[in-house]
């Protein structure tokens, strides 16, 4: 049976760990334990709650590592399961060649790219802020560069314009789980991991998103506003100003000029104006070129609202000039 330490940390690094359990015995291999992030401090009295990779592996009585380095007394610690292979989704730290001289197999990683295209930690934001029409995800060795390592599964998905980051990043948590079982089943009946593909073609890199990146930018596209929203939904969400305040922008829909003029909007409105509520569509607002339908937006302080609500109690927004 292959013994296998599972890296990882957020809601989506949960869902492979929770489907690589229920798949375990079938395909030859058990997790050992569970390497992830220590408990964060939440809220006013400062509770220490644990990831989700923690809580799941707590659920099912598997050792849970969470060391605040990977250095010496934790390798100790972690030796003593006498796992053959670290599996890696979303832990988001380097690992050393000391660290990984303990696992027989080495390491596997899944990134939720077309690598080497959007190496680093936000490659499904990237794709989507881009307006790509697919990525991939993909299962490559671990490096000591980051996300360098050889290709030993990729899989292509074609996207459809209307995903976002956390729809997509669900996506790559289910299909990465199939993915990580039919490897390890592989490695567990040939005792070896098979040879990966070298990375090949122009790479690109992905970085850490603020919430000044998340800002939109009302002279931009209809379309680009859209992948925005989509891209950065969620964790930080995009936003823009209403009259010095912040307004977070959740979910909406794109429009030609036509279809706007169509429903009374005013195409000659500069850019960020809200220029009309469409019961059937949503909140209208001008962009460089095209109209945005907002359908979810939130103010600050307030619970997330759909279109309709918000403007039973802000009749006056139509009107106001969103800051670029």
């Amino acid at each position: 049976m292959l013994r296998i330490l599972y890296a990882g940390s957020p809601e989506a690094s949960a869902v492979t760990l929770k489907l690589l359990l229920e798949k375990s015995a079938e395909n030859a291999f058990e997790v050992a334990g569970v390497l992830t992030n220590p408990p964060s401090a939440k809220g006013r009295h400062k509770t220490l709650i644990p990831t989700p990779v923690a809580s799941i592996a707590e659920e099912n009585n598997i050792p849970v590592f969470c060391p605040e380095h990977l250095d010496a007394a934790a390798r100790e610690d972690i030796k003593k399961i006498n796992a053959d292979i670290l599996v890696v989704f979303a832990y988001g730290h380097i690992f050393g060649p000391k660290f990984m001289a303990e696992f027989k197999f080495g390491g596997i990683n899944l990134h939720p790219s077309a690598l080497p295209k959007y190496r680093g930690c936000t490659p499904v934001n990237a794709a989507i802020l881009n307006g790509d029409s697919e990525t991939a995800f993909t299962i490559q060795t671990i490096s000591q560069k980051m996300d360098e390592g050889d290709i030993l599964l990729q899989k292509k998905i074609s996207l459809t314009g209307r995903e976002n980051s956390i729809s997509l990043l669900d996506s790559a948590a289910k299909e990465g789980a199939e993915m990580f079982c039919n490897l390890l089943s592989e490695i567990s009946a040939k005792n070896l991991l098979p040879d990966g593909k070298k990375q090949e073609g122009q790479a690109s890199y992905t970085g850490i998103i603020t919430k000044e990146d998340a800002k939109l930018d009302w002279n931009k596209s209809a379309s680009e506003i859209d992948c925005a929203v989509r891209a950065y939904y969620g964790d930080p969400s995009a936003w823009t100003l209403e009259k010095g305040l912040p307004l977070k922008i959740i979910e909406g829909k794109s429009l030609f000029e036509e279809e706007a003029a169509s429903l009374g909007a005013d195409i000659s409105a500069k850019a960020g104006m809200v220029c009309l509520f469409a019961k059937s569509t949503g909140i209208l607002v001008k962009c460089g070129s095209g109209f945005y339908a907002i359908t979810k937006l939130q103010r600050q302080g307030k619970n997330p609202m759909d279109y309709k609500s918000f403007m039973n109690g802000a009749r006056d927004f139509v009107g106001t000039e969103l800051s670029l």
